[in-house]
């Protein structure tokens, strides 16, 4: 698979590493674009052996797969550009900001190569949550619990992207953040429903500081909540699945746990820091990138998973 790259922001530049370091037998770099110039030229010099290309159009042209890392308004052109060209896509979320577009793409885009980088997809610590459900360790699901909290928002490391990050408009940590653990709460849960939600913004432009949601997943309850200046450290998060017999949760992106009938919370064996588990979950997206580019079964995140979180999303951020 030649795979191209849109965008050399935080993630264009985390796939270009993957890519870079893959099988070359399976994936091969095709290039990387950004309009920015100074972001092409820090790709220059931190990553000298990466291609680069001179537009949208040549990262289009040159791939077997485009992958899309640009800020979110900008996904849906780039993505109707690479699947008219008769090329794969793997867009980043959220899939857009514009719920109309968004819909009418999943409608145009219906059976073409398409999927969206919600990295849960390739997760150790979620496949011992899937694992943990099959065993029986839960029971019968009764609540599921979805928490987000940050010191500042952006994050320290998202301080390049602070132009749209920090704004309404495109950015926000329940679209950056919470949207991983929506798409979870569908796929393990259930078609998902809100019920009510709210949302609490600073004046002018800037993105939201807290949201709350009451929300159902099949017929499991789900509360949501987020906020910033919630805390000292940079972030915390939780996924939490409570049963009839018993109680999973992900921590902070990596850590799985299940609870003990001691009342303690054990963590899944091989578990890993999220800065040492992270290189391995996109190198199993890029082994499941490849096989979606020639035709095969995989597992990543649809288009119709994509469009079920971004009407979630979008549902609380218009809420006052």
């Amino acid at each position: 698979m030649r795979l191209s790259i849109i965008g050399f922001g935080v993630m264009g530049e985390r796939l270009t590493r993957a890519a870079l370091d893959f099988d070359p037998a399976i994936v091969e770099l095709a290039g990387v674009w950004d309009p920015s110039v100074t972001q092409m030229a820090r790709l220059g010099a931190e990553l000298p052996n990466a291609p680069t290309l001179a537009s949208a159009e040549a990262a289009v042209a040159e791939a077997d797969c485009v992958y899309i890392a640009s800020p979110p308004k900008t996904h849906l052109g780039h993505a109707r550009a690479a699947l008219n060209a008769g090329k794969a896509v793997f867009t980043e979320k959220p899939l857009g900001v514009d719920l109309a577009d968004s819909r009418a793409f999943v409608k145009e885009a219906a059976g073409e190569r398409a999927a969206v980088n919600f990295t849960f997809a390739s997760s150790s610590a979620v496949a011992d949550l899937k694992t943990w459900i099959a065993d029986g360790v839960v029971g019968k699901p009764s609540a599921i619990t979805v928490a987000a909290d940050f010191s500042t928002w952006p994050r320290e490391w998202q301080m390049d992207a602070v132009s749209w990050l920090a704004k309404r408009a495109e950015g926000g940590f329940t679209r950056e953040v919470l949207s991983h653990f929506l798409f979870l709460t569908g796929r393990l849960g259930g078609e998902m429903s809100l019920l009510k939600s709210h949302a609490d913004y600073p004046p002018g432009e800037f993105a939201e500081t807290a949201i709350t949601a009451s929300m159902r997943a099949g017929d499991i309850p789900v509360s949501v909540t987020g906020g910033v200046g919630t805390i000292t450290e940079m972030e915390s998060n939780l996924w939490l699945l409570e049963g009839a017999v018993g109680s999973i949760r992900l921590r902070n992106w990596s850590t799985a746990e299940r609870l003990g009938d001691d009342g303690e919370w054990r963590t899944a064996p091989n578990t890993l820091p999220h800065n040492e588990a992270r290189p391995l979950i996109l190198k199993g997206q890029l082994h499941k990138l490849a096989a979606m580019t020639a035709g095969k079964p995989h597992d990543l995140a649809t288009l119709a998973e994509a469009l079920a979180v971004q009407e979630i999303v979008e549902t609380i951020l218009s809420s006052r």
